[in-house]
């Protein structure tokens, strides 16, 4: 817990994985949480940022923190208080790859939307910024 924040699922699994009784696990991680020591909504927060830093888009994020056990309702607060543009942060990628041009033919187009769809942005987001030229 010293180098980065951990999600009290991604604890129970670490704790588990070193054959710690569930029970107490729980009990620990509670106590973690009771002294401040251990954050959710902190995780997600640092998490977010992150991600965002690395260029990936919110389909990915939401889908690496409910994985890490993260709740919907935490995901959705994180998001709105960070409100990243999204759009931007595609465009923003999609130029460090690609360089500032239009996609030459229908062949790069569906490479770069390829290339964005992976990175986790949707449809809309794609669009916006291939269709932009």
């Amino acid at each position: 817990m010293a180098r980065r924040e951990h999600s009290a699922a991604e604890l129970r699994r670490k704790l588990a994985a070193r054959g710690c009784d569930p029970a107490l696990a729980a009990e620990v991680i509670e106590a973690l949480r009771a002294e401040g020591w251990q954050s959710d909504l902190r995780f997600a927060d640092s998490f977010v940022r992150s991600r965002v830093e690395l260029g990936h888009g919110p389909l990915k994020v939401r889908f690496e923190l409910r994985r890490r056990g993260i709740t919907d309702a935490v995901i959705e607060a994180v998001l709105a208080e960070q409100a990243p543009d999204w759009t931007a942060l595609a465009r923003r990628v999609c130029r460090r790859r690609f360089g500032d041009g239009p996609a030459r033919d229908r062949g790069d187009y569906a490479r770069r939307w390829r290339f964005l769809a992976q990175r986790g942005f949707d449809s809309d987001q794609i669009r916006s910024v291939l269709d932009e030229g």
